[in-house]
Protein backbone atom coordinates (compact mmCIF):
# COMPACT_ATOMS: atom_id res chain seq x y z
CA UNK A 1 0.00 0.00 0.00
CA UNK A 2 3.10 2.42 0.84
CA UNK A 3 4.40 1.47 -2.13
CA UNK A 4 1.64 2.44 -4.01
CA UNK A 5 0.96 5.65 -2.46
CA UNK A 6 5.05 6.57 -2.81
CA UNK A 7 4.02 5.84 -6.75
CA UNK A 8 1.80 7.73 -7.18
CA UNK A 9 3.14 10.78 -5.43
CA UNK A 10 5.97 10.26 -7.58
CA UNK A 11 3.63 10.67 -10.75
CA UNK A 12 1.93 13.73 -9.72
CA UNK A 13 5.20 15.10 -8.98
CA UNK A 14 6.68 14.42 -12.50
CA UNK A 15 3.61 15.66 -13.94
CA UNK A 16 3.37 18.67 -11.60
CA UNK A 17 7.09 18.93 -13.07
CA UNK A 18 6.06 18.90 -16.85
CA UNK A 19 2.91 21.40 -16.49
CA UNK A 20 5.50 23.61 -14.82
CA UNK A 21 7.83 23.21 -17.64
CA UNK A 22 5.36 23.42 -20.28
CA UNK A 23 3.63 27.16 -19.00
CA UNK A 24 7.58 28.54 -18.65
CA UNK A 25 8.27 27.58 -21.86
CA UNK A 26 4.76 29.22 -23.16
CA UNK A 27 6.01 32.43 -21.23
CA UNK A 28 9.20 32.55 -22.88
CA UNK A 29 7.75 32.08 -26.37
CA UNK A 30 4.88 34.80 -25.53
CA UNK A 31 7.64 37.32 -24.55
CA UNK A 32 9.71 37.01 -27.64
CA UNK A 33 6.84 36.95 -30.08
CA UNK A 34 5.37 39.94 -28.11
CA UNK A 35 8.98 41.51 -28.16
CA UNK A 36 9.46 41.03 -31.60
CA UNK A 37 6.08 42.56 -32.89
CA UNK A 38 6.44 45.91 -30.64
CA UNK A 39 9.79 46.05 -32.50
CA UNK A 40 8.49 45.65 -35.80
CA UNK A 41 6.07 48.15 -34.91
CA UNK A 42 8.25 51.12 -33.71
CA UNK A 43 10.20 50.10 -36.93
CA UNK A 44 7.49 50.03 -40.01
CA UNK A 45 4.50 50.91 -38.42
CA UNK A 46 3.91 54.08 -36.94
CA UNK A 47 2.47 57.07 -38.35
CA UNK A 48 2.59 60.62 -37.66
CA UNK A 49 -0.50 63.26 -38.33
CA UNK A 50 -0.25 66.60 -38.76
CA UNK A 51 -2.44 69.89 -38.10
CA UNK A 52 -4.30 69.47 -41.10
CA UNK A 53 -4.59 65.55 -40.63
CA UNK A 54 -2.43 64.12 -43.56
CA UNK A 55 -0.58 60.65 -42.08
CA UNK A 56 2.87 59.65 -43.03
CA UNK A 57 4.18 56.33 -42.84
CA UNK A 58 7.70 56.78 -40.75
CA UNK A 59 10.72 54.69 -40.37
CA UNK A 60 13.72 53.89 -37.86
CA UNK A 61 17.15 54.33 -39.55
CA UNK A 62 19.45 53.60 -36.79
CA UNK A 63 18.38 55.55 -33.83
CA UNK A 64 16.34 57.93 -35.91
CA UNK A 65 12.82 58.20 -36.58
CA UNK A 66 12.15 59.34 -39.99
CA UNK A 67 8.92 60.36 -42.20
CA UNK A 68 9.07 58.23 -45.06
CA UNK A 69 7.01 60.93 -47.13
CA UNK A 70 7.16 64.99 -47.81
CA UNK A 71 5.42 67.00 -45.53
CA UNK A 72 1.63 68.48 -47.17
CA UNK A 73 0.66 70.54 -44.23
CA UNK A 74 -0.90 74.14 -45.32
CA UNK A 75 -0.64 75.13 -41.54
CA UNK A 76 2.03 75.71 -38.70
CA UNK A 77 1.49 73.62 -36.05
CA UNK A 78 -0.18 76.00 -33.85
CA UNK A 79 -3.01 76.27 -36.46
CA UNK A 80 -1.97 79.79 -38.29
CA UNK A 81 -1.94 79.59 -41.84
CA UNK A 82 1.16 79.42 -44.11
CA UNK A 83 0.72 81.63 -47.19
CA UNK A 84 0.62 80.14 -50.46
CA UNK A 85 -0.24 81.21 -54.15
CA UNK A 86 2.17 84.15 -54.26
CA UNK A 87 3.38 85.72 -57.78
CA UNK A 88 7.02 84.88 -58.93
CA UNK A 89 7.81 88.74 -57.53
CA UNK A 90 6.01 87.78 -54.24
CA UNK A 91 8.01 84.39 -54.00
CA UNK A 92 11.88 86.08 -54.78
CA UNK A 93 10.85 89.15 -52.39
CA UNK A 94 9.19 87.43 -49.11
CA UNK A 95 11.64 86.66 -46.06
CA UNK A 96 8.13 84.88 -44.75
CA UNK A 97 7.48 81.03 -44.71
CA UNK A 98 5.48 80.17 -47.74
CA UNK A 99 5.45 77.08 -49.87
CA UNK A 100 3.54 76.20 -53.70
CA UNK A 101 2.63 73.30 -55.16
CA UNK A 102 5.18 72.05 -58.41
CA UNK A 103 3.16 73.76 -61.03
CA UNK A 104 0.17 74.22 -59.38
CA UNK A 105 -1.12 70.76 -60.07
CA UNK A 106 -2.78 69.15 -56.98
CA UNK A 107 -1.25 65.74 -58.27
CA UNK A 108 1.90 66.69 -57.73
CA UNK A 109 1.13 67.14 -54.03
CA UNK A 110 -0.60 64.15 -53.77
CA UNK A 111 2.61 62.64 -54.80
CA UNK A 112 5.65 64.82 -54.06
CA UNK A 113 4.11 66.79 -51.14
CA UNK A 114 4.82 70.72 -50.92
CA UNK A 115 7.96 73.11 -51.33
CA UNK A 116 8.23 75.31 -48.81
CA UNK A 117 10.52 77.83 -48.72
CA UNK A 118 13.63 77.86 -45.32
CA UNK A 119 11.76 80.97 -44.12
CA UNK A 120 8.68 78.50 -42.99
CA UNK A 121 11.48 76.13 -41.39
CA UNK A 122 12.68 78.67 -39.61
CA UNK A 123 9.38 79.79 -37.48
CA UNK A 124 9.92 75.96 -35.73
CA UNK A 125 5.97 75.53 -36.19
CA UNK A 126 6.32 73.61 -39.51
CA UNK A 127 6.59 69.85 -37.94
CA UNK A 128 3.62 68.11 -36.66
CA UNK A 129 3.62 68.10 -32.54
CA UNK A 130 6.52 65.63 -31.47
CA UNK A 131 8.47 65.67 -34.36
CA UNK A 132 10.90 68.51 -35.90
CA UNK A 133 12.88 69.78 -39.08
CA UNK A 134 16.26 67.79 -38.91
CA UNK A 135 19.02 70.01 -38.31
CA UNK A 136 22.10 69.66 -40.38
CA UNK A 137 24.19 67.62 -37.98
CA UNK A 138 21.22 65.39 -37.43
CA UNK A 139 21.47 65.14 -41.42
CA UNK A 140 24.93 63.82 -41.34
CA UNK A 141 23.98 61.17 -38.75
CA UNK A 142 21.64 59.57 -40.93
CA UNK A 143 23.88 59.68 -44.45
CA UNK A 144 26.83 58.49 -42.12
CA UNK A 145 24.48 55.30 -40.44
CA UNK A 146 23.87 54.57 -44.19
CA UNK A 147 27.98 54.70 -44.95
CA UNK A 148 28.67 57.98 -45.95
CA UNK A 149 27.29 61.19 -48.04
CA UNK A 150 29.01 59.38 -51.92
CA UNK A 151 26.65 56.55 -51.06
CA UNK A 152 23.61 57.62 -48.87
CA UNK A 153 21.25 58.53 -51.89
CA UNK A 154 21.46 55.37 -53.55
CA UNK A 155 19.88 53.93 -50.35
CA UNK A 156 17.91 56.91 -49.38
CA UNK A 157 15.55 57.00 -53.28
CA UNK A 158 12.23 55.58 -53.69
CA UNK A 159 12.86 53.15 -56.68
CA UNK A 160 10.26 54.56 -58.67
CA UNK A 161 9.70 58.11 -60.24
CA UNK A 162 13.26 58.32 -60.82
CA UNK A 163 14.22 59.83 -64.02
CA UNK A 164 16.53 55.81 -65.01
CA UNK A 165 20.14 56.68 -65.39
CA UNK A 166 22.78 53.51 -66.05
CA UNK A 167 24.60 52.70 -63.03
CA UNK A 168 22.03 53.88 -60.65
CA UNK A 169 20.18 50.85 -59.10
CA UNK A 170 18.01 53.38 -55.97
CA UNK A 171 17.77 50.42 -53.82
CA UNK A 172 15.63 52.77 -51.38
CA UNK A 173 17.45 49.82 -48.50
CA UNK A 174 17.30 52.49 -45.50
CA UNK A 175 13.22 52.44 -46.23
CA UNK A 176 13.50 56.47 -46.35
CA UNK A 177 11.61 56.57 -49.72
CA UNK A 178 13.47 60.02 -51.46
CA UNK A 179 11.38 61.41 -53.66
CA UNK A 180 12.28 63.85 -57.19
CA UNK A 181 9.89 66.41 -56.43
CA UNK A 182 11.98 69.21 -57.92
CA UNK A 183 12.22 72.75 -56.69
CA UNK A 184 10.52 76.34 -56.66
CA UNK A 185 13.70 78.80 -57.64
CA UNK A 186 13.76 81.49 -55.20
CA UNK A 187 14.04 83.29 -58.33
CA UNK A 188 10.27 81.94 -58.98
CA UNK A 189 10.54 79.08 -61.58
CA UNK A 190 9.45 75.52 -61.33
CA UNK A 191 12.50 72.19 -62.09
CA UNK A 192 13.89 69.30 -62.07
CA UNK A 193 10.69 66.93 -60.63
CA UNK A 194 11.97 63.41 -61.76
CA UNK A 195 15.43 64.42 -61.27
CA UNK A 196 16.03 65.85 -57.98
CA UNK A 197 14.74 66.03 -54.73
CA UNK A 198 16.07 68.65 -52.16
CA UNK A 199 15.45 68.70 -48.28
CA UNK A 200 15.62 71.77 -45.98
CA UNK A 201 17.62 71.14 -42.43
CA UNK A 202 16.71 73.86 -39.84
CA UNK A 203 20.46 74.87 -39.83
CA UNK A 204 21.73 78.18 -41.41
CA UNK A 205 25.10 78.76 -43.36
CA UNK A 206 24.63 82.01 -43.79
CA UNK A 207 22.06 85.64 -43.53
CA UNK A 208 20.88 84.05 -46.57
CA UNK A 209 21.33 80.45 -47.03
CA UNK A 210 20.79 77.35 -45.35
CA UNK A 211 22.02 73.88 -45.59
CA UNK A 212 20.25 70.76 -47.49
CA UNK A 213 20.42 67.69 -48.36
CA UNK A 214 20.29 66.70 -52.31
CA UNK A 215 19.01 63.83 -53.94
CA UNK A 216 19.91 63.61 -58.01
CA UNK A 217 18.92 60.98 -60.41
CA UNK A 218 22.55 60.34 -61.75
CA UNK A 219 24.69 59.56 -58.95
CA UNK A 220 24.62 57.61 -55.71
CA UNK A 221 25.16 61.05 -53.82
CA UNK A 222 23.00 62.58 -50.79
CA UNK A 223 25.36 65.82 -50.99
CA UNK A 224 25.03 68.36 -48.31
CA UNK A 225 24.64 71.73 -50.16
CA UNK A 226 23.91 75.19 -48.96
CA UNK A 227 21.22 77.08 -50.66
CA UNK A 228 19.24 79.96 -50.93
CA UNK A 229 16.57 80.55 -48.31
CA UNK A 230 14.69 81.34 -51.27
CA UNK A 231 14.53 77.68 -52.64
CA UNK A 232 11.05 75.99 -51.94
CA UNK A 233 12.30 73.01 -51.48
CA UNK A 234 10.67 69.22 -49.38
CA UNK A 235 10.52 69.12 -45.93
CA UNK A 236 10.85 65.85 -44.11
CA UNK A 237 10.60 65.77 -40.49
CA UNK A 238 12.14 63.41 -37.41
CA UNK A 239 10.65 62.34 -34.54
CA UNK A 240 11.84 64.82 -31.34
Amino acid sequence: MKSTIHELNYVKIKFLSKTKILFLIIFVFAIIVFSCKKETNNTNDSTCIDIDGNVYQTIRIGTQVWMKENLKTTRYNDGTSIPTGLSNTAWQNTTSGAYAIYDNNAANNTTYGKLYNWYAVNTGKLAPAGWHVPADAEWTTLTTYLGGESVAGDKMKATTLWTPYIGITNTNSSGFTGLPAGFLSANGPFGAIGGNGYFWSSTEYNASRAWTRALNYSNSDAGRIDYSKGNGFSVRCVMD
